[in-house]
């Protein structure tokens, strides 16, 4: 299994107080013979539908000199997990989970947005500080 995330306990701790409940720690996707693993996933009741939705996170950091090369992994990385999904659970949605500063500083950019609009791309944007969600986006 892969290491965690710098930002994985505060990710986790933000869905958390955000009255998710964390089902899968590391969460193991497999299709055919290939078995991954994303960092998590989780379950919520919908108050106002009262069903159920499920997820699956990855978490990101971002940190290395190069964001748009990170961004390049996290997106093939994604669309790998996503496609997967899709066949084996279509009921959960991936979300990939970042920072509000790497938010704020390199996903609004124009390219970016249009990356993220073109794969379908939903992200979660975490306070780091607070260990809250500050948006979802899908």
């Amino acid at each position: 299994m892969p290491a965690k995330d710098i930002y994985h306990d505060a990710v986790k701790n933000a869905l958390i107080k955000d009255g998710w409940i964390i089902t899968a720690d590391p969460y193991p996707i497999k299709y055919e013979e290939i078995k991954l693993f994303a960092d998590m996933a989780g379950e919520k009741t919908i108050a106002a539908n009262k069903q159920e939705k499920q997820i699956v996170v990855e978490v990101k950091s971002f940190l290395s000199r190069s964001p748009m090369r990170d961004f390049e992994t996290a997106l093939g990385q994604y669309l790998i997990y996503k496609a997967f999904l899709s066949v084996e659970h279509p009921e959960q949605e991936l979300y990939l989970a970042i920072i509000q500063k790497i938010y704020d500083d390199f996903f609004q950019k124009v390219a970016i947005q249009f990356i993220l609009v073109k794969y379908q791309v939903s992200l979660i944007i975490v306070d780091l500080d607070k260990e809250e969600i500050i948006q979802w986006t899908s």
